[in-house]
């Protein structure tokens, strides 16, 4: 895996080497940042993309290649929830690769349960990039939780990635903004309102 775009891109990511971690490949991820990039129905009322300066959470975290990717293209932060310690392991040591351990903030708890959000610097989230196991139902209980416990800006925008088969519940709180399929992929944008 590499980062495919930004200041990072060409640099080499490692994945956890279990079978449990499904990285987003690149081809979706490059499609996915072109459109929170370039995608008028993506950007904030001031038509700015919510990677600009943005803090990113990254519930399902993996490899963190969702969040090296924001970061690589603008993001100013990135918080990842992951409970796997040897996939903890690999986030971090991507993270000091990319010279990137200073933006991130690695959590070890469960994103269904997450506890309250830091009120501090640098704040709640701008943009959730979320890529839960296929078919599990973890996305919806997640994001129900993140929003609960103050993780989301009222104006968040949220990237639910399924299999393209796949659906997403949405629960109280959003709005389906639009929905693409990319290749074995459906993604899923949805507007917080709060």
């Amino acid at each position: 895996m590499r980062i495919v775009g930004g200041s990072h891109r060409g640099r080499p990511i490692i994945a956890p080497s279990d079978r449990t971690t499904r990285p987003t490949i690149d081809r979706v991820r490059e499609s996915l940042f072109n459109m929170l990039l370039h995608s008028p129905s993506l950007m904030t009322d001031e038509g700015k993309s919510r990677l600009e300066g943005g803090v990113v959470l990254d519930p399902f975290a993996g490899s963190g290649a969702l969040s090296f990717e924001a970061l690589s293209r603008g993001a100013h932060h990135a918080y990842l929830f992951e409970i796997d310690p040897a996939a903890r392991r690999v986030i971090l040591q991507n993270a000091r690769e990319l010279d990137m351990a200073e933006r991130i903030t690695l959590r070890g708890a469960d994103c269904t349960k997450p506890g309250p959000a830091p009120f501090t610097s640098p704040g709640p989230a701008d943009l959730v990039l979320m890529d839960p196991p296929y078919r599990s139902g973890l996305g919806t209980q997640a994001l129900t939780a993140l929003d609960r416990e103050g993780w989301l800006k009222p104006d968040a925008l949220v990237m639910v990635e399924t299999d393209a088969k796949g659906s997403f519940a949405i629960p109280p709180g959003f709005i389906l903004l639009e929905e693409r399929q990319q290749g074995p992929a459906r993604l899923t944008f949805l507007l917080h309102q709060r």
